[in-house]
């Protein structure tokens, strides 16, 4: 069962294009407000994205919100986006450890040329997640991926960043801009 989740919500975040289960024990450190962006507020985060990104908060592919690039011109077949995915972990003895491990099994086995170019932890004032960078093909796109997965209050919080590979770098700036901007409350 855990494993079928865990394939649902890694496969939900491609089509979209060591923390605990326990309760927070401080509040997280408040994020920097950034000038000219939008901010979009709810119960549990907040994230903050340029004014130029359209946000979709309709629940597609069980994102609880996508931020939507524009198109760059009329050739342009793909738009570079940010998504969240939340799942509820209740009953569930899954660490932030494990639930790296299986994310991680799972993008190599299911992915087609996919390519490992980072996986490490990170701890950002008190609050702690993993980071994983990949590439991989996805139908007629080659795709890069910056995903970070946090683990709090007996959920798993999933941000993804998707850009065209070959646009990756163009889109990592603003795109990590946006993911940092990203907090628990």
């Amino acid at each position: 069962m855990t494993k079928t989740l865990f394939t649902l919500s890694l496969l939900l975040t491609l089509i979209s294009c060591g923390g605990s289960t326990t309760q927070k024990e401080q509040k997280a450190e408040p994020v920097k407000r950034i000038a000219g962006w939008e901010i979009l507020k709810a119960d549990d985060y907040s994230i903050q994205y340029p004014k130029d990104w359209e946000l979709n908060e309709n629940g597609q592919m069980g994102t609880s919100f996508i931020l939507f690039s524009a198109l760059e011109n009329d050739e342009d077949q793909f738009r570079e986006n940010v998504n969240l995915i939340v799942q509820d972990l209740q009953g569930r003895s899954v660490d932030l450890d494990a639930f790296t491990e299986i994310s991680e099994e799972q993008v190599k086995s299911m992915m087609t040329n996919c390519t490992l170019y980072e996986s490490k932890r990170i701890k950002k004032g008190s609050q702690e997640y993993h980071k994983l960078i990949y590439s991989a093909d996805q139908g007629a796109f080659s795709l890069k991926f910056e995903q970070r997965y946090w683990i709090e209050n007996d959920k798993v919080y999933i941000l993804t960043l998707t850009c065209e590979k070959t646009k990756f770098s163009s889109f990592q700036e603003v795109g990590e801009k946006i993911l940092n901007s990203f907090s628990l409350r």
